[in-house]
C-alpha cells in the first residue's frame, strides 16, 4: 500500500492514563536509545548495536560492538556486552568460535545473532519478581555454526545453536538444530525443495531455519498442573524461514511440543490459519495479565518450505500473506485468546490489510497492566494497544540510515518498555497526554485548504457520499460514518486506523471502534440496517459478511474467529 512521504516522527499520539508508562529501549543506526513517554531521549550509548538491545534493572544495557564483515558472514555479531548507564563494559562473551576469515587473523567471535537471555527473566523483559540478574548468572545464548548434514543438503549450513554461558565465560550446556531435523516435521515436498535451496545465502551458506528468538518458558501454570512440556528451564524458539514454533527439551534436547510447518494437521492448527516468518515467540510470564500464553508477532510475508508453485518455483519462501498478525495462543487447546490484526486495527484485509504489516524483523511484549507493546519493524513503527485494541501510545523512529544507494530505512528490530525504577540514575519524567491530530485538516506549511467552489449538479443529491466502486446505497451516512469527520471518527483521526481513539478517551469498545461511544440500542439499530452487499473491486460482501467483519472487530476472534465467534467467510 501507498506510504506517505512526508509524516511526523517520534510520539504521534498518548494517552498517559491509558498507557503503562516507563521507559522504551531499541536499537537505532545511532545506538542504543532509552526514550521516555513522550518521547524525549534519556540515554543513548552511541554506536553501540542492538540484536536486539535490552535493560536491565539498575540501568544497564545489552549489545554488542559490532558485526563480522565479508562474505562469508551473515548476521554474526562479534560479540555481546553488559554495558553500565555512563557505558562502562561490565561482562563480555566473545568466544564462541575462533573465526578465520580470508584476509583476517583468526579471531574469537560470539556470533551471536537475534536473541539471548539472562538468567531470572525468562524473556528479557519486565514481569513482576523475575528480574534478569545484573552481575551473576548463566546467560542463554543464539548463535550461528556453519556445518553439512548431508540428510538435509549437500551444501554448507548456517545452523542455529543455543549455548549457555556462565559469568565467568564457561559454556556448559549446547544445542544444535541441524541434530534435531527428523523432529521438525517436514513434509516430502518441503524436505526436496529444502535440500535443492536451504535459503542460501552466498558463501555464508544457507540459512535453512533462521531461528530468530529464543527465551525460557519459565515459572508456569502447566507445568504446575503436571505438563512436563513446560519445564520451566525448557526453551521456546522459532524459525522464520521455515514457519516452525517449537519447545526444546533442556534435559534431552528433544523437541516436546511445536506449531507448523503444516497448518492443516488438525482444526484446532487450522483455525489458527498459517503463521508465516514470525518472530519474538515467548510464554507471557508469570504475573503478567495472559500469563502462560504464547505471544508471537506473526509476520506474514513469505517464508517456508513446500512443493513448488506460482509464488515460490524453487518451494522456497511457499506460503505467503500481506498483512501482519500478533497472537497470543493457549499452547495446550490452541486457542487464540486475543490478537491485533488488520481488522482490529480498523483496516479491512484485503483492500488495506496491509496498513499493519511488517514482513520482517518485530516483537509483541504484555505490559502489566493488560496492554501490549508492538514494534511494527519495517517501518520504524511502536504502538501500545489496549486489550481492547485502542491505541494508546504511538511513536515513530526519526532514525533513518542508508542501507543501499537511494534506499533509506528506519527500521526497529525489536523493542522493550521497563518501569522508570529500573532506571535510577534520573528522576522520573513528567507525563503529558499529546491527543491525535485530524489528519483530515491537518496541512504542512505551505498547503492550502481554502474551498473555491463547490458546483451543485443537477439531477445529483449534493449531500451524497460516493466511494468508487461501491453502490450508492452502500455505507452511506454522514461525516462520522468514515468522511471528513472528527479526529476520534473512523475516517480520520491520527493515520493509525481507527483504534486510535483520543488521549483521555474513555477506552471502551465502543471507543475503540470509532463509535465515540454509540449504546447497544443504537448498534442493533445499525446492524439492522446493514446493507445487502458491498462490492470492493474484486471482492463482494453479503449482509452477514459485513456484519461478521464489523462484530470481529470488536471481539477477541479478529478475522480467523475464535471457538464460537464471528468467520468471514467472503471470497477473492
Amino acid at each position: 500500500m501507498g506510504y506517505p512521504t512526508i509524516y511526523p516522527t517520534g510520539v504521534t499520539l498518548y494517552d498517559k492514563d491509558a498507557a503503562w508508562n516507563g521507559y522504551t529501549l531499541f536499537p537505532t543506526p545511532k545506538g542504543a536509545l532509552l526514550i521516555d513517554m513522550n518521547g524525549r531521549e534519556v540515554n543513548r550509548w552511541a554506536g553501540l548495536a542492538g540484536f536486539p538491545n535490552k535493560l536491565l534493572p539498575g540501568g544497564s544495557v545489552f549489545g554488542s560492538s559490532g558485526a563480522r564483515g565479508g562474505s562469508a558472514a551473515y548476521q554474526d555479531q562479534l560479540d555481546l556486552l553488559q554495558v553500565s548507564w555512563d557505558g562502562k563494559v561490565e561482562w563480555k562473551w566473545d568466544h564462541t568460535e575462533l573465526v578465520h576469515d580470508e584476509g583476517r587473523e583468526p579471531r574469537y567471535m560470539a556470533r551471536q545473532h537475534h536473541d539471548f537471555e539472562r538468567e531470572g527473566s525468562p524473556t528479557g523483559y519486565y514481569a513482576p519478581g523475575l528480574d534478569p540478574k545484573t552481575d551473576s548468572g548463566n546467560t542463554l545464548i543464539l548463535t550461528h555454526e556453519n556445518s553439512y548434514h548431508p540428510e538435509i543438503t549437500n551444501q554448507l549450513l548456517i545452523d542455529d545453536k543455543i549455548i549457555e554461558v556462565t559469568w565467568e565465560g564457561e559454556v556448559v550446556w549446547e544445542w544444535r538444530a541441524a541434530d534435531h531435523f527428523e523432529e521438525f516435521g517436514f513434509s516430502e515436498a518441503a524436505r526436496k525443495s529444502l535440500y535443492a535451496n536451504p535459503a542460501m545465502r552466498g558463501e555464508a551458506g544457507g540459512d535453512w531455519l533462521h531461528v530468530n528468538c529464543i527465551s525460557t518458558l519459565g515459572p508456569n501454570k502447566w507445568f504446575d498442573r503436571g505438563d512436563l512440556r513446560f519445564a520451566p528451564d525448557n526453551i521456546l524458539f522459532d524459525a522464520r524461514n521455515a514457519n516452525i514454533l517449537a519447545i526444546i527439551d533442556k534435559q534431552t534436547g528433544k523437541i516436546v511440543w511445536k506449531l507448523g510447518p503444516d497448518f492443516a494437521e488438525n482444526e484446532a492448527v487450522k483455525k489458527i490459519g498459517p503463521i508465516i516468518g514470525q518472530h519474538h515467540l515467548h510464554l507471557i510470564p508469570r504475573g503478567l495479565p495472559g500469563a502462560g500464553d504464547l505471544l508471537v508477532f506473526d509476520n506474514g510475508g513469505a517464508a517456508g518450505y513446500d512443493a513448488p508453485n506460482a509464488i515460490a518455483p524453487d518451494g522456497v519462501s511457499a506460503v505467503h500473506r500481506d498483512y501482519s498478525r500478533v497472537l497470543e495462543i493457549n499452547p495446550v487447546t490452541l486457542e487464540i485468546v486475543w490478537q491485533y490484526t488488520p481488522v482490529e486495527a480498523g483496516f479491512m484485509p484485503f483492500s488495506d490489510g496491509s496498513k499493519f504489516y511488517s514482513s520482517f524483523i518485530s516483537s509483541a511484549q504484555r505490559l502489566e497492566n493488560g496492554n501490549t507493546l508492538i514494534t511494527e519493524g519495517s517501518d520504524g513503527r511502536l504502538i501500545e494497544v489496549t486489550p481492547d485494541h485502542r491505541i494508546v501510545w504511538e511513536y515513530i523512529s526519526p532514525y533513518f540510515k542508508e542501507f543501499a544507494p537511494g534506499f533509506a530505512t528506519n527500521m526497529v528490530y525489536r523493542a522493550y518498555r521497563a518501569p522508570y525504577s529500573w532506571v535510577p540514575q534520573v528522576p522520573v519524567p513528567e507525563e503529558e497526554s499529546i491527543a491525535p491530530i485530524d489528519v483530515t485538516t491537518f496541512r504542512v506549511p505551505g498547503a492550502r485548504d481554502d474551498v473555491l467552489k463547490v458546483t451543485t449538479v443537477d439531477g445529483v443529491d449534493p449531500n451524497k457520499q460516493s466511494l468508487t466502486g461501491t453502490d450508492d446505497d452502500e455505507f452511506g451516512g454522514d461525516a462520522s460514518d468514515g468522511g471528513k469527520g472528527d479526529a476520534g471518527d473512523s475516517g480520520a483521526g491520527a493515520g493509525a486506523g481507527a483504534g486510535a481513539g483520543g488521549a483521555g478517551e474513555s477506552g471502551s469498545a465502543d471507543g475503540a471502534n470509532g463509535s465515540n461511544g454509540s449504546n447497544q440500542s443504537n448498534q442493533a439499530d445499525q446492524a439492522d440496517a446493514t446493507p445487502d452487499h458491498a462490492d470492493f473491486c474484486m471482492v463482494r460482501l453479503d449482509k452477514d459478511d459485513i456484519r461478521n467483519l464489523s462484530a470481529a472487530r470488536k471481539s477477541d476472534g479478529g478475522l480467523f474467529g475464535k471457538s464460537g465467534g464471528p468467520k468471514i467467510t467472503y471470497t477473492l
